[in-house]
């Protein structure tokens, strides 16, 4: 079939599509835009430019059908996006780490993931999937099954010789562990166990799982760069999330827990997201570092 398809009588030959097309996949014929190859990556920017609706792709969502959200198909240009709201949006999001008990309903989360997958990928690979946990009850399994790798792990940390031979043999990963990570690992634990604290997911009721297939030429740029468009969307709709970093680093390393949660084999695990309404209203935006970037600046000659 093919992807992309031109109406010669809507086309007035204006070549904007061949121009733009990183794939080189279009070509002037007769004085009119035409596609010629059985495939290209479908980036869908021939589609985008064509003053006159000329391109259409034979694939693909036009819209994201949003349960909760009103769509527009303009587009947000410059001189229609006020900046100073988006990094305001974007200042104002902080990682949230108490929540209400209440349930975040289905359709938002769906409308989340719909609106990770606006993210750009490399070749327009799209090789992300999300992983909904909608209720207290799934969360708290992925929950358990955290826990429990820790508490192994913190077993084998304890454990001076094992601790040195892994550093004479692989490096000193254990050992950092145990000095950077171990302490505040077992009081969270004690507590989860003794006290039913949930200080991993902090009593959020949904969690999104994002991962990427490793047959995508970037899946972890892919994936994180789809997080951020969660994160953001989810602040703006009035929810709190947090990326919880010690569930990733469990995931990767028991395999028995991407199995649990039904995670397809050939895809990674690259952030778990805590979503629910916050318990608290922040007041202030996030203060950050200041940062000097390097500028650089190549003399031609060389």
């Amino acid at each position: 079939m093919t992807q992309i398809k031109v109406d010669k009588e809507k086309c007035v030959g204006c070549g904007s599509c061949i121009e733009l097309c990183p794939y080189k996949a279009l070509r002037m014929r007769e004085q009119k835009a035409d596609y010629f190859l059985e495939a290209c990556f479908l980036c869908g920017h021939c589609e985008a430019v064509c003053p006159v609706g000329a391109v259409q792709m034979a694939t693909g969502l036009s819209a994201l059908n949003l349960a909760n959200v009103v769509e527009s198909q303009s587009v947000k240009t410059l001189s229609s996006l006020e900046t100073a709201d988006l990094v305001s949006l974007m200042r104002s999001r902080r990682s949230c780490r108490r929540y209400k008990k209440e349930n975040v309903s289905m359709s938002i989360l769906e409308d989340l993931v719909k609106i990770g997958t606006t993210a750009p990928s490399g070749t327009n690979s799209q090789g992300w999937n999300f992983t909904i946990l909608p209720t207290r009850d799934e969360v708290l399994v992925l929950g358990g099954r955290v826990a429990e790798y820790f508490k192994k792990l913190n077993r084998q940390a304890e454990n001076v010789l094992l601790r040195t031979i892994i550093k004479y043999v692989g490096g000193d990963s254990l050992g950092r562990y145990y000095r950077n990570h171990y302490p505040s690992v077992s009081e969270a634990l004690r507590e989860w166990e003794d006290d039913g604290v949930d200080r991993l997911f902090h009593g959020a009721p949904a969690t999104l799982l994002v991962t990427g297939k490793l047959s995508s030429s970037c899946p972890a740029e892919d994936a994180l760069l789809a997080t951020q468009n969660i994160l953001l969307a989810a602040h703006s709709m009035g929810l709190g999330s947090c990326l919880i970093g010690f569930a990733v680093e469990a995931m990767r390393r028991d395999l028995a827990i991407m199995k649990k949660m039904e995670i397809p084999d050939g895809e990674q695990i690259y952030s778990v997201i805590a979503l629910g309404i916050p318990a608290f209203e922040f007041k202030r935006p996030a203060r950050r570092r200041a940062v000097l970037p390097r500028v650089l600046r190549f003399d031609r000659e060389n």
